[in-house]
C-alpha cells in the first residue's frame, strides 16, 4: 500500500530537483550561446553552477632583446639567441642547440630578458634533458624597469613581493614546463641557483593574461607624441581590466574607487559600455556598508557616487542607476551630516585626494570642500532622473550652501582645479596663477586629470595640450609603455631610462626617488589612474562631449597646433567617426559618420 503523504513528500522533492537542473541546464545553454565558456561533459550541471570562468586570455610572448648576461665568453650561457626566436610550445627528447644556463663552484649564471613593453601575467619555462633528473632551481625575478628586475629585496631601493610575487626561486622539471607568476613586469632575470648544474632551456615564455577587447575608441592627429600618450593611457587601463577594475597590476591589484574615475573615463572612450565598470562599483559598494566610507577614505565614497553620475551620462541605465537608491540616498545624507554651521566641510575618515597634496591639510581642504559640492550637484541631478523630487530639491540646497564656504590659503595645483570644477574659482585667475606655475611642477598623474579639466574650463586647450605633451610625454622619453602611480618631472630631468642598466652621473627613476606608499621600487609603473589624458584628448580635442543619457553628443573641437585629428568613438548606439581637418585659411572642416539614433550638435 502507497503512503500518499510520503509519495507526495517525495513527488515535491522530484518536482524541486527537476526545476533545479532544468535552470542549470537553462543557465549552461545561455551561456553557450554567448560564447562563454563551459566544462566537459564528465562534469556535472552542478559541477557549472560551482565553477568560475575566467573572462581573461593567455597569450604566450618571446623577448624582444637581451638586456643583459652575466657572462658572454660562451663558458656559462650558451644559445642564447634562441631564447628570442619562436618556438612550437613543446619540449621533445631530440631537441638541439638550447639556451643553456651552466655553474660552477664560483658562477651562478643569470639572464636578463625584456618583452618589449609592460604585460600582465608570469613565465612559462620549458626544460629539455639533462643529466639529472631531478627538478633544477631557478630565481626568477620580475621587474617593471630594469633596475627592479636586477634588484635584491628590501633595502633602500625597498623592492617587495607584496601584493604580487616578483622575486622568488622555482623548480623547473626534467623534460617539461612550469608557468608560474601573475603581476605586471616588462623585464624579466633567471639565474642559476644550485652549483654544479647544467640547465638547458628551450623557452622562456611570458603568459599575457588579459582581455581580448576591441578599441572601439581611437585618436589620431598630427602629432605622433599625442597618438602615443592617447594609447599608452588606453593600453594602461586595459591592463587593469582584470576580473576587477584594479588600480595597478604590479601593486596594489585593488579596487579604488578614486582611482577608477580617470580609468571609467578611459574605458566610457576606448571601450564603452562594459560590465567590469558596474561590478567593480557594486563590490566596492558591497564591501563597504553604511556608515564605512570606501576604501577607509571619504573622497572615494564621493568618487563612487560621480562615477555613477559619469556613467548613467554617458550610457542612460536607469534599471542600474535605480539598483542604487538604497545606498546612494543613505550616503548622501551620510555626508550632508559632515557640514558645520559655517557650511565647511568636516569629513573624517581618510581625509585624501592623492598623495602629494595629503601632506597639505589647506589643500586637501580645499579639495574636498569642492568635491562634496560637485557630489551633491551630481546627486541632485540623479534624483531628478530618478523622479525624487524632494530630495533633488534637497542636494540641490546643500550644495548652494557649501559654495558660501570658500577654502583660504590653497596653493596646490589638485584642490585649485577642483575648486574651478566646483565653479568656487575663476578658472581662467586659477589657470593663470596657480596651474601654469612653473610648468608641469608639482602635478600628479592621477589629478593631472582634473588639472587639464580646469584649464578647458579655462579655455587653455593649447596650455593644456602642452601639459600633456612635457609631462605626460616625459614617462614615454624615460622607456614608459604604461602610465605611472606617479611622475615628478624634476626627477625625470637628472635620471636614466627604466629600459636601461644604471647610467653613471644620472639618477635612477624608479629605485632613487618616490614617497608615501610608493617609495623606490615599490612604485608602480602601470596604474590606470594615470590614463586622464586619453579621455581628455577625446573629449576636447577629437571633441566629443556626450550628454542626454548617451543620446546626444556635442562635437567641440579644439586642435591647438594640429593639423588635423580624426578618430571614433563609442557611443550607445554604434561608433561615432570624426575628421577635423584645417584648410589653408585655419578653419576647421569636419567629417562626421553617424550611427543611427545618436543626435549630434555642432
Amino acid at each position: 500500500m502507497i503512503n500518499n503523504s510520503a509519495f507526495a513528500k517525495a513527488f515535491k522533492h522530484i518536482i524541486k530537483r527537476m526545476k533545479k537542473t532544468l535552470q542549470i541546464i537553462a543557465l549552461l545553454l545561455a551561456m553557450t550561446a554567448l560564447g562563454q565558456s563551459q566544462l566537459p561533459p564528465v562534469f556535472d550541471a552542478a559541477d557549472l553552477a560551482n565553477a568560475t570562468h575566467s573572462e581573461m586570455v593567455k597569450t604566450y610572448l618571446v623577448p624582444k632583446q637581451i638586456k643583459w648576461q652575466s657572462d658572454s665568453s660562451g663558458t656559462y650561457i650558451k644559445n642564447e639567441k634562441t631564447l628570442l626566436k619562436k618556438g612550437n610550445g613543446q619540449v621533445a627528447v631530440n631537441d638541439k642547440g638550447l639556451f643553456t644556463l651552466i655553474s660552477d663552484d664560483t658562477q651562478r649564471p643569470g639572464i636578463l630578458l625584456d618583452y618589449g613593453r609592460e604585460i600582465h601575467g608570469g613565465v612559462k619555462i620549458s626544460m629539455g634533458i639533462r643529466p639529472s633528473k631531478t627538478p633544477l632551481k631557478l630565481r626568477v625575478r620580475f621587474g617593471e624597469s630594469v633596475s627592479e628586475a636586477m634588484s635584491e629585496m628590501g633595502g633602500e631601493s625597498t623592492a617587495t613581493n607584496e601584493h604580487s610575487l616578483r622575486d622568488f626561486v622555482v623548480e623547473v622539471p626534467w623534460l617539461g614546463s612550469i608557468e608560474v607568476g601573475e603581476t605586471g613586469f616588462r623585464f624579466l632575470r633567471i639565474d642559476l641557483v644550485e652549483a654544479n648544474q647544467t640547465a638547458p632551456i628551450k623557452s622562456v615564455e611570458a603568459a599575457f593574461v588579459y582581455r581580448d577587447l576591441d578599441y572601439l575608441g581611437s585618436f589620431e592627429s598630427s602629432d605622433p607624441r599625442l597618438n602615443e600618450i592617447w594609447m599608452t593611457g588606453a593600453y594602461t587601463v586595459h591592463l587593469n581590466m582584470q576580473n576587477y577594475l584594479w588600480d595597478g597590476i604590479k601593486r596594489d591589484r585593488l579596487v579604488w574607487v578614486g582611482d577608477m574615475h580617470p580609468e571609467v573615463m578611459t574605458i566610457n572612450t576606448v571601450f564603452g559600455d562594459h560590465d567590469i565598470v558596474p561590478k567593480s562599483l557594486d563590490l566596492a559598494r558591497d564591501q563597504h556598508p553604511l556608515p564605512q566610507w570606501m576604501n577607509t577614505i571619504s573622497s572615494y565614497s564621493m568618487w563612487w557616487l560621480l562615477i555613477h553620475k559619469n556613467w548613467y551620462d554617458y550610457h542612460g541605465d536607469l534599471a542600474y542607476l535605480k539598483e542604487q537608491e538604497d545606498y546612494m540616498i543613505p550616503l548622501l545624507d551620510q555626508l550632508a551630516t559632515h557640514i558645520d554651521e559655517n557650511n565647511k566641510e568636516t569629513l573624517d575618515g581618510g581625509r585624501f585626494l592623492d598623495w602629494p597634496t595629503s601632506t597639505d591639510p589647506k589643500a586637501v581642504h580645499a579639495g574636498l570642500q569642492a568635491m562634496m559640492i560637485m557630489t551633491f550637484e551630481a546627486g541632485s541631478e540623479m534624483m531628478e532622473i530618478l523622479g525624487r523630487d524632494q530630495l533633488q530639491d534637497k542636494y540641490a540646497k546643500i550644495a548652494s550652501r557649501l559654495k558660501q564656504h570658500l577654502p583660504e590659503g590653497n596653493t596646490s595645483k589638485q584642490a585649485a582645479a577642483l575648486m574651478v570644477l566646483a565653479d568656487i574659482a575663476k578658472a581662467k585667475t586659477i589657470n593663470k596663477k596657480v596651474l601654469k606655475k612653473d610648468g608641469v611642477e608639482n602635478m600628479s598623474t592621477f589629478y593631472g586629470y582634473y588639472i587639464l579639466e580646469a584649464m578647458a574650463k579655462a579655455d587653455d586647450y593649447t596650455g593644456a595640450i602642452d601639459v600633456i605633451r612635457e609631462y605626460w610625454g616625459g614617462m614615454l622619453d624615460l622607456g614608459a609603455t604604461t602610465f605611472w602611480e606617479d611622475f615628478n618631472i624634476k626627477e625625470a630631468k637628472i635620471s636614466g631610462r627604466i629600459d636601461e642598466l644604471p647610467v653613471k652621473g644620472k639618477c635612477d627613476i624608479h629605485a632613487d626617488f618616490g614617497a608615501f606608499c610608493y617609495v623606490g621600487l615599490r612604485h608602480s609603473l602601470a596604474h590606470g589612474w594615470a590614463s586622464g589624458p586619453t579621455a581628455w584628448l577625446s573629449q576636447y580635442v577629437l571633441g566629443v562631449n556626450v550628454s542626454n543619457a548617451g543620446d546626444t553628443v556635442t562635437i567641440d573641437p579644439h586642435l591647438g597646433d594640429l593639423d588635423y585629428v580624426k578618430g571614433s568613438f563609442p557611443t550607445k548606439y554604434g561608433i561615432l567617426k570624426i575628421t577635423h581637418q584645417k584648410n589653408k585659411k585655419g578653419r576647421i572642416e569636419t567629417t562626421l559618420d553617424i550611427p543611427d539614433g545618436l543626435t549630434v550638435k555642432r
